[in-house]
């Protein structure tokens, strides 16, 4: 008991030198994201997160949320009101003056190429280019495969301070499943 009484304490100093606001590993579904945005609103405002970048925080945190919940390839049985259960990780860490959100999720390997189209443009867009694109896809029909309005990634990117990162990583164990990271910057 005293080693996990340790690991506890180890991980909670850790957590308040690297300024971890939020962090969760595991299962996400809309009602998990609905319990998660209360603690994230509230850690938010006990940190001391002016009202501007709060909301930026917040959007970003529930249009990650919304990725795991719709796209993540690891998914539990439920219910059809429910939606699926589906397993991601999430982090909101802050500098003092920058925030970082960085999500983690499986995705189906055959999916990269398709993801990666979407989000290479972003890093090259200004601002005023990224809000065009926003105004437009608000105009756009929603695609077919699509499970939201498609606007995810540009809400991010609108709200960012410097162009969404990201990366994939293949598993070795299973080559039909790539770990897809994103990070983001407010």
């Amino acid at each position: 008991m005293s080693e996990l009484l340790e690991q506890n304490s180890a991980f909670l100093e850790l957590a308040q030198k690297r300024n971890l606001i939020f962090y969760h590993k595991g299962y996400f579904s809309q009602n998990i994201v609905a319990a998660m945005s209360e603690v994230v609103k509230l850690q938010l405002e006990v940190a001391g997160v002016n009202g501007p970048t709060r909301r930026k925080l917040f959007s970003s945190f529930i249009e990650l949320s919304q990725n795991i919940v719709h796209y993540s390839s690891e998914t539990l049985p439920a219910d059809q009101t429910q939606g699926g259960i589906r397993e991601g990780a999430m982090c909101i860490t802050s500098d003092g003056e920058r925030h970082l959100m960085v999500c983690v999720n499986p995705i189906a390997t055959n999916s990269v190429d398709e993801l990666r189209e979407k989000l290479e443009p972003l890093r090259s867009m200004s601002v005023d280019e990224i809000k065009q694109a926003y105004k437009n896809s608000l105009r756009a029909e929603t695609p077919a495969q699509s499970k939201g309005a498609g606007m995810g990634f540009l809400t991010m990117a609108r709200d960012a301070s410097a162009p969404l990162e990201f990366a994939f990583h293949p598993r070795e164990d299973d080559p039909a499943t790539t770990l897809f990271c994103l990070k983001t910057i407010i």
